[in-house]
């Protein structure tokens, strides 16, 4: 998956600390490896907790757990956090994190966007398997994770927050996907699942050809984890001495909700994202000229230039979609630089919602003030 694929592309696998030198963090048996489902989330159970949200009331107003039932007797519980805009007229961020990440990625750049556009709404979901469970008519949980499931649970969780909180109809939604999530903001824009209400949508850090590039080296990457953790705070550590996340606050208050304390009391990873390997090229295959199709204003946020494919350079040349580089920030972008993303995306909100233009007077209204012109 390209989230962890393009740190490891970036940052090298030798550029990593090894598994033998962090012997803190490393499990010294097999014993919680094999803790970790033949699905693509471990699902807690009795013994086996999730960690706490650290402080998530400081970057969201609410948290939802929607439920929904299917005709055919399927159920799903997305985990969702909210702030509500101020007025129905303003618009609502969705975001969506990438693979094996959580909502809690984008704590930091949410909060920093609410101080430079207090109006503004804020919903920041969970996909299934990474925080939020489906579960089929015979309840088995359903680990289906194709980019056509994943955009549909997006749509549907738009959906039910509507419902839950007696929207008439929805705001203007800007949708902002990291990584995995770039592919599913794209993949709903180019469907159209959102109709009109689709203002723009913006793609962190990822593009269709580095993207199918770096999976080839994704396994080793994985395989160069540690397995487990003897604490949270010894997962912060390892975020930030690897250079995944470079970016100390934000590794706080993401990390742990990545995490699931196991009997023993270690803690291990909440999503196998080697279970997913079966999708990885469906989330990115052919996302490029989707993302050129889609309606809605474009915003591409890169942490390098060297990413563009062939097909973005001709369409980032012809003014088809506005790009922002980050140079000095890791594949997390927004969680290494918050600040600086959460300006890049007011202004890109700004630019492109109509109700925050002010428009100059009409001549004829001027005129009938008794106003020279």
């Amino acid at each position: 998956m390209s989230d962890l694929a393009k740190h490891f592309a970036k940052t090298k696998l030798s550029a990593l600390p090894a598994p033998d030198e962090l012997p803190e963090y490393e499990d010294e048996d097999s014993s919680s490896a094999s803790s970790m489902s033949s699905t693509g989330t471990v699902i807690p159970s009795n013994t086996q907790r999730p960690a706490p949200a650290i402080h998530w009331s400081d970057y969201f107003a609410q948290e939802f757990y929607l439920e929904w039932s299917s005709p055919d007797g399927g159920k799903a519980k997305f985990h969702v956090y909210f702030t509500p805009p101020t007025t129905p007229k303003v618009p609502l961020l969705v975001l969506h994190h990438g693979a094996g990440s959580s909502a809690m990625s984008f704590a930091l750049m949410a909060q920093e966007v609410k101080r430079s556009m207090p109006e503004v709404g804020i919903l920041a979901v969970e996909a299934r398997e990474h925080g939020s469970v489906v579960w089929d008519a015979s309840g088995t949980i359903n680990t289906t994770l194709s980019i056509d499931v994943l955009s549909q649970d997006l749509a549907s969780m738009l959906q039910l927050t509507q419902a839950k909180v007696g929207w008439p109809q929805l705001p203007m939604i800007v949708l902002i996907g990291h990584s995995l999530g770039g592919a599913v903001v794209t993949e709903v824009a180019s469907k159209g699942l959102l109709g009109n209400s689709l203002l723009g949508y913006a793609v962190l850090d990822v593009v269709e050809g580095s993207a199918m590039e770096a999976l080839t080296h994704m396994q080793a990457y994985l395989l160069s984890r540690p397995k487990s953790f003897a604490s949270l705070d010894a997962a912060v550590d390892w975020h930030i001495r690897s250079r995944t996340l470079r970016n100390s606050e934000s590794a706080r208050a993401s990390v742990p909700s990545l995490l699931l304390q196991t009997p023993d009391g270690r803690w291990v990873w909440r999503t196998d994202l080697s279970s997913t390997a079966s999708y990885w090229e469906n989330w990115f295959t052919g996302m490029s000229r989707k993302f050129l199709d889609g309606k809605g204003a474009k915003l591409l946020l890169l942490a390098g230039t060297d990413r563009l494919d062939k097909e973005l350079m001709i369409g980032q040349m012809q003014g088809k979609f506005q790009l922002q580089v980050f140079p000095a920030s890791g594949h997390f972008l927004h969680e290494d630089q918050p600040e600086k993303t959460a300006d890049v995306v007011v202004e890109f909100v700004r630019r492109n919602d109509r109700s925050m233009l002010v428009l100059p007077p009409k001549v004829s209204d001027l005129l009938r003030q008794g106003k020279k012109v």
